[in-house]
């Protein structure tokens, strides 16, 4: 039986082949560069090393969640794209489950904590029990997003010494020391992370169990909606929001946002340099017929550089945001644009979740960017 494991539920990205309960081959990178980028050079690499057919893989085991969004998103869709051109079932192997399967037999109880952010983890508890010549899982808590101090309460009622692993720990860390009152150990660096050689194994497990989906039926578990498509939804739900492109009567307005907003901004002669140039795409929001927020981007080479995402301070919170970036981002795939760039400055936490959210990711620092106060920009990419 050979199976072929791939992961990219979170900043790991990882592939690995099984057969008859042999790690043949594994490929992990957990480094700035984003999974569309490392994860096909990466399968390629181990076909070659391997010399695999991938007509002798069996199936093909995935993380099905939960995990990142985007993350997720590529490893699905390169599940089901091998699988229906091969012709092979998928494995879905809860990525919880596979992040447990790293310390396969300890006799503490095991959590693996992924960080869901605003104080929440993707957790589960579990233990391994006998079973036949090896272990099976014991699910004391089901995998679920829960609040930190929940999980600590409820290990607590446990009264069994703990150990953990996932990129959740080192974030929530000092909270589980002032809330824990069980023993508890940290995983090591090797098996601390999600692990393709995990998901293979595991996947290995299911298959012979009968525990397989067609390519065309698999869909990753996202546990929740993304913040973005919350937001997006309310923004719709109030019908209040307007996103459309940049006019004369607007400028006026958009330069008033930039000038409360920035500390070098745009002037009204910018604006108006926008209309109708080539290459350039700008978008206003209007909240019940008011301009309450501006974004756009300028084109080279399919790349888009994104300037000067605003919304007016009163009208933050409301998914204004959100509903540009996803405005403007269809405009730009419908043009063609294959990837997005833009700073942000490195204090502001708010912006940088929203780009997160769409899949944007930090590829450096600009020292001295920004002036007004004087701070350093952030460079991000959306490949």
């Amino acid at each position: 039986m050979k199976i072929l494991g791939l992961d990219t539920s979170g900043l790991v990205a990882g592939v690995a082949v099984v057969e008859d309960q042999v790690l043949l081959g594994e490929y992990t990178v957990d480094y700035k560069k984003t999974h569309s980028q490392t994860l096909l050079p990466m399968l390629e690499e181990l076909k070659k090393m391997l010399e695999l057919d991938p007509d002798t893989l069996d199936a093909i085991a995935v993380a099905s969640g939960p995990g990142s969004f985007t993350g997720l998103r590529i490893g699905s869709a390169t599940a089901k794209g091998l699988g229906l051109a091969l012709k092979k079932p998928l494995v879905e192997v809860p990525t919880l489950e596979g992040l447990a399967w790293n310390l396969w037999g300890s006799s503490r109880l095991v959590c693996p904590m992924m960080d869901a952010r605003r104080n929440q983890v993707y957790t589960m508890v579990c233990e391994f029990v006998p079973q036949g010549e090896g272990f099976g899982f014991q699910t004391l808590v089901p995998g679920q997003p829960m609040n930190v101090e929940e999980l600590a309460a409820r290990l607590n009622a446990f009264g069994r010494e703990t150990i953990f692993l996932g990129d959740g720990v080192s974030v929530y860390l000092d909270i589980l020391k002032k809330t824990l009152k069980v023993p508890y150990r940290l995983a090591p660096a090797h098996c601390n992370r999600q692990r393709a050689a995990c998901i293979a194994a595991l996947g290995e497990v299911y298959f012979s169990q009968g525990k397989t989906v067609t390519a065309a039926e698999h869909t990753p578990r996202y546990f929740r909606k993304s913040q973005a498509d919350m937001d997006l939804e309310k923004a719709k739900r109030d019908s209040k929001i307007e996103i459309r492109e940049l006019r004369s009567e607007d400028i006026e307005q958009v330069s008033r946002i930039e000038a409360a907003s920035f500390g070098m901004p745009w002037s009204a002669e910018a604006f108006r340099d926008l209309l109708d140039k080539p290459g350039r795409v700008y978008l206003v929001a209007l909240w019940e017929g008011q301009v309450v927020g501006n974004c756009g981007y300028t084109e080279s080479c399919r790349e888009a550089n994104i300037d000067n995402v605003v919304v007016a301070e009163e009208f933050r919170g409301r998914g204004i945001a959100q509903a540009m970036l996803e405005k403007l981002m269809e405009t730009g795939d419908g043009a063609g644009i294959t990837a997005y760039t833009l700073e942000v400055r490195v204090s502001n936490q708010a912006a940088i979740h929203i780009y997160e959210k769409f899949g944007f990711r930090s590829e450096g620092i600009r020292p001295g960017f920004y002036e007004k106060p004087v701070e350093d920009a952030m460079i991000m990419w959306k490949r």
